[in-house]
């Protein structure tokens, strides 16, 4: 069987299952693990390349071309049409983050490959996380392997919130942009309560959705994690320092008491895969570190000046 991944989430999935050695494409951004960037690209970015763009920078670029109905991601069809792939995975989730799999089914109609099988991955929390395994591995033959993956999963989450329930509820903001700013949606809140806190300024299941500066700052976050859609952890904390200039985030009590923190949303929360459980391990210790055992170096850094 012949599979391509369109989002990074799918490709580590797949992996997971031991099925890397099928995978035929997968996108500019599929790093992990190590083995997928030496998979052929078929699918990349349409933003504009080169220099690194600000957070400002790439929510414009994005917000223009959704707006003249331009794909934010552009596909590889000669790839496609030399390749013929079984299954393509992909999602719906969110217009930002792949390719849609109506443009995906339009390209394989263009290319005369209409029995090929286009599955949309659309979690919207922890536990449609660990059904899309599920589902995946249903339909690539790794039922079995899929299962156990998802109940060790599931068990590390029920261990979290074992041990959450045993200390003192804080207040907490997830940042997933901060230019503008926007509270953390879909999975994040729930991994907020998971860890024993109370999330701000966004509900369980529900998209990221922009917020106010001011906003935040009434919200009185005791803890503030900044978790940028698509940062690893340097380009996060480099951004983070910055957010310490504007008055509503440097009067908010986490940033006075030194508990805002920069983490590797890439890698343990932006992406709806089994490092998710990781980023909810990571989370727990920046709001107990008392309780938690301290994640691995250059997973999570705490910012101040």
């Amino acid at each position: 069987m012949k599979i391509a991944s369109l989002l990074p989430s799918a490709t580590e999935i797949v992996f997971a299952l031991g099925l890397g050695d099928s995978l035929v494409g997968v996108t500019d951004e599929c790093d992990f693990p190590a083995e997928a960037v030496t998979k052929p690209v078929i699918c990349r970015s349409a933003l504009p390349q080169g220099r690194p763009l600000s957070a400002a920078e790439i929510d414009g670029a994005v917000r223009e071309r959704l707006a003249v109905g331009q794909p934010l991601y552009l596909l590889d069809e000669d790839l496609l049409r030399r390749e013929q792939p079984d299954v393509l995975l992909t999602q719906d989730l969110c217009r930002v983050c792949a390719v849609p799999s109506g443009q995906v089914r339009e390209a394989l109609d263009r290319l005369g490959l209409p029995d090929a099988q286009v599955l949309s991955l659309d979690p919207h929390s922890l536990e449609d996380v660990f059904g899309t395994i599920e589902t995946v591995g249903k339909l690539l033959g790794r039922s079995e392997e899929a299962a156990e993956l998802a109940a060790s999963l599931r068990s590390r989450v029920a261990r979290v919130k074992e041990i959450s329930m045993r200390v003192p509820t804080i207040r907490v903001f997830a940042l997933e942009w901060s230019d503008p700013p926007f509270a953390g949606g879909h999975w994040v809140p729930e991994m907020v309560e998971a860890v024993g806190a109370m999330n701000l300024l966004n509900e369980k299941g529900q998209p990221s959705r922009e917020v106010a500066w001011h906003e935040i700052a009434e919200a009185g976050p005791e803890v503030i994690v900044f978790m940028p859609c698509g940062y690893y952890l340097e380009e996060a904390e480099e951004e983070g320092e910055r957010l310490f200039d504007l008055p509503y985030f440097a009067e908010t009590p986490a940033a006075r008491n030194g508990n805002v923190f920069a983490v590797d949303a890439t890698s343990y929360f932006s992406r709806p895969g089994p490092r998710l459980v990781d980023g909810l391990e990571i989370l727990a210790w920046a709001v107990h570190p008392e309780a938690f055992a301290e994640p691995p170096a250059r997973t999570i850094a705490r910012l101040g000046r």
